[in-house]
């Protein structure tokens, strides 16, 4: 090998470490939303109810744990926080089947329900990776008449969840 090469290789070798260290990660590939009952951005997505961009991407409501938010603090999506808006109420009993569509899936460490200002349900994945559908029974505890529910994916690995609201006569 000449000595060209041989100096070219030696400084390629010393650069590639530092080049994929200081890259940007990518985001976190995992998306999904409930479709059954239709959730909010499952109505927009339908064409129910006129909801602007959220239509093209239900699976993307994506923000910060620990939000109380249907649009997951996504300015883009803010209209899902508006209750005014039509959405379709589902009629449930005492208890609920919820599935989630998953586009793709990510490690998961929580399920979470929330209605009339509690939490209802949590189920613990461990970090496990759901499969392409996910379907959760949550017993409403008492609550009857209209709730909205909120249905939160925790992602196991980053800091971020998938947000969900669904519109429900308990009872």
């Amino acid at each position: 090998m000449n000595r060209k090469r041989k100096l070219a290789a030696v400084i390629g070798a010393g650069i590639a470490p530092l080049l994929v260290v200081s890259l940007p990660a990518s985001p976190a590939s995992a998306h999904g939303y409930v479709d059954s009952p239709a959730s909010r951005q499952a109505q927009c997505a339908e064409g129910t109810v006129d909801c602007g961009p959220i239509k093209w991407e239900p699976q993307s409501v994506e923000g910060p744990k620990g939000l109380n938010s249907c649009s997951g603090g996504n300015e883009q999506f803010a209209e899902l926080d508006d209750d005014s808006k039509g959405w379709k109420v589902h009629d449930v009993g005492s208890s609920a089947s919820f599935n989630w569509r998953l586009t793709a899936r990510h490690a998961t460490s929580t399920w979470q329900y929330f209605a009339g200002g509690q939490k209802i349900a949590e189920f613990d994945d461990g970090g496990a990776q759901p499969g392409e559908t996910v379907t959760h029974q949550v017993d409403f505890g008492g609550l009857s008449g209209q709730q909205k529910v909120l249905a939160v994916w925790n992602i196991a690995d980053t800091a971020n969840a998938f947000y969900a609201c669904i519109d429900v006569n308990v009872g």
